[in-house]
């Protein structure tokens, strides 16, 4: 029996128009019809899962990437699993945990939105991850959490609070996250979007295919959905700061009682953030209740374990990982360590045939890296339900991208995504419709506003924004000397050395103020930097890996499903700049910038220079183009 999230996937149609050069017509479509098996061979896991009493399948910042990664270079393949192989996934766990007489939960921690063509604009002109959401809302989460995405823009999280959050009965939370809406009455009212707390006990409820959440031991969990202290949140929205939460009195009533365990999700990273702050409010109270946090945001494999009696897990990115983590109970009140484990998985079909398949006492003939897999009985989900799950394109005809273009290669190079964006995208973007295309310009921009790479092939409209989905503004100062103009972007970088451990404290101060507006980018590339460095030339040449991540965490034991080589990485500055216009250093230039870095250019360029002292009334608008849209205009100009 097939289980209504696949049931509903093979009949709900799954479109998405994406158009590569904006303002081009297409009479023809082209279906890109999914492969049954990932095109490249990817390893297999090793090694078994190790199950517990409770066990919990976990995903977070998944923005919008439900096709799965489509590119035959690795690491692409390495995720290609969509989300109907997911659910099948999930399917043959449930079984398994019924069979173990174990709890399985399905767990998410936020940002759903904001990453792909699927989840960001379509169809156009309607509310961002309307329709991709409802794909999601049909899986069998038993928590989910709300993340910063769902709060840069009002009608979203309108549409989350009315649409989504309900299909989740009481399932998403939103612990100090509010949205203005008006009530029954018309009055205003500040309310949760999801719910704050929730206190449950698991049962098991309907057959085994059912979409509707359940545990098969029954035990008792009280469950919280934190944010961290998000900044960028749009106006109607409201973030209370999780130092304020946890002395909230509806937040110690929801802790008074000790449950079986604790289950902390919250879209924050595991390390280095506030989950302390409700990890030791708990513990003041429960000394050894068992506590499980499920994390996010920073976009990276980690775990810590705060004391041996919990354990808090961050399950990566854009669908590139599913966690997973497991723990065997003891007594009430025991202050014994438990035993815990966790595991990251490749979100691929062999992964997700295989591990299974370990828990299951009997042989399958599974032929690995192959379009033909015989299940030999076992039920047919991840045959048809992706099979089913065409996804028709209104593809461009745009020239060809080659080679291909990658963030983490040196930058400046010719493969380098930033090298381009920089030196020839935003230039041709920005001149277009702008009256002030003829005046000599010098535009600065951060290098995390790009996120993924581009790959060699036809570009569409869904390439444009997984590279860069941010859709920022881009103000300008008129009439900078071009020597001073110049002088912005070493500053930026921290080039002067002279300022010393001053300069050093404000690009801290200034990182944590992009953090705080929810830019993790730059934790993201150091993490990259870290696996390479940490052996990446060596290792590579030494074993017979493909590339993926090489994940080093505080948690015992090795937490990569998968043996990978670690990926090259070449570090990028902070932030870069177009070409500089070759003109004499008296020259005025426009001195062009994205919104959000707007107060510490006006701080260096009041440092770099004191003849005026520059404010925000000197700042004005260059161009109606947001960032979001560079990559898609400058194809139409240079790839048609």
């Amino acid at each position: 029996m097939v289980n209504l999230a696949l049931s509903l996937f093979l009949t709900l149609p799954f479109i998405l128009s994406v158009q590569g050069c904006p303002g081009e017509d297409h009479d023809h479509t082209h279906i890109e019809h999914k492969r049954a098996f990932p095109q490249a061979a990817v390893t297999p896991p090793t090694r078994a899962l190790e199950w517990g009493d409770v066990n919990i399948i976990h995903t977070t910042d998944s923005h919008g990437w439900l096709l799965g990664h489509q590119k035959s270079s690795f690491p692409e393949p390495n995720y290609s699993g969509d989300l109907g192989d997911f659910a099948s996934f999930v399917s043959h766990m449930k079984e398994i945990a019924l069979r173990k007489d174990v709890d399985l939960l399905l767990v998410d921690s936020g940002d759903l939105h904001d990453g792909t063509g699927l989840s960001d604009g379509f169809p156009a002109g309607d509310v961002d991850a309307h329709e991709s959401n409802k794909f999601l809302a049909q899986l069998p989460y038993d928590v989910m959490t709300i993340g910063n995405h769902e709060l840069y823009v009002y009608a979203n999280t309108l549409d989350m609070y009315k649409n989504f959050v309900p299909k989740l009965k009481g399932r998403y939370l939103s612990s100090n996250v509010n949205i203005t809406v008006l009530d029954e009455h018309g009055n205003v009212v500040s309310v949760p979007v999801g719910r704050s707390e929730m206190a449950f006990s698991f049962i098991f409820r309907g057959e085994i295919n059912d979409v509707t959440p359940w545990v098969a031991r029954g035990k008792k969990v009280t469950a919280l959905g934190v944010l961290f202290n998000f900044k960028g949140n749009d106006k109607n929205t409201t973030v209370q700061p999780v130092a304020d939460m946890v002395k909230e009195k509806w937040f110690l009533d929801a802790i008074k009682e000790e449950p079986d365990f604790f289950l902390l999700t919250g879209h924050m990273p595991v390390v280095k953030n506030d989950w302390p702050l409700v990890f030791n409010a708990v513990r003041a109270v429960h000394p050894h209740a068992p506590i499980l946090i499920l994390g996010g945001h920073t976009h990276i494999r980690d775990c810590v374990q705060f004391d041996g009696r919990s354990m808090a897990l961050e399950s990566g990115r854009y669908m590139e990982t599913v966690g997973w983590m497991s723990m065997k109970l003891d007594h009430k009140n025991s202050a014994e360590n438990l035993t815990f484990s966790r595991r990251y998985l490749d979100p691929n079909r062999v992964t997700y045939e295989v591990s299974p398949l370990h828990a299951i006492p009997r042989i399958i003939n599974l032929k690995l890296g192959t379009t033909e897999v015989p299940h030999n009985g076992e039920k047919p989900h991840l045959r048809y339900a992706t099979r089913e799950i065409d996804v028709q394109r209104s593809q461009s005809s745009c020239k060809v991208i080659r080679p291909r273009l990658r963030l983490r290669d040196p930058y400046p190079s010719n493969s380098s995504l930033l090298t381009l964006f920089a030196s020839k995208a935003m230039p041709v973007a920005l001149s277009i419709n702008n009256t002030r295309a003829n005046v000599p310009n010098v535009i600065i921009i951060n290098s995390g506003i790009q996120r993924f790479d581009l790959y060699s092939g036809p570009f569409t409209r869904n390439d444009q924004l997984t590279a860069s989905f941010y859709a920022d503004a881009f103000f300008f100062i008129p009439d900078i000397p071009a020597g001073i103009a110049n002088q912005v972007l070493p500053a930026l970088n921290g080039a002067r050395a002279n300022e010393g451990r001053a300069l050093m404290s404000e690009l801290e101060k200034f990182e944590n103020e992009l953090y705080g507006r929810g830019y993790v980018d730059m934790i993201y590339m150091r993490w990259l930097d870290e696996m390479d460095k940490r052996g990446g030339v060596e290792r590579r040449a030494a074993q017979n890996a493909t590339l993926g991540y090489v994940t080093q965490d505080s948690c015992p034991g090795i937490g990569d499903d998968v043996v990978h080589a670690p990926l090259p990485f070449f570090t990028p500055p902070r932030f870069i700049s177009s070409t500089p216009p070759n003109v004499s250093d008296d020259t005025p230039v426009d001195l062009v910038f994205v919104d959000f870095i707007e107060k510490r250019v006006l701080q260096i360029l009041n440092t770099v220079q004191t003849t005026k002292n520059y404010t925000a009334v000197d700042v004005q608008t260059y161009s109606p183009v947001l960032s979001n849209a560079v990559m898609g205009l400058y194809a139409q100009q240079a790839w048609n």
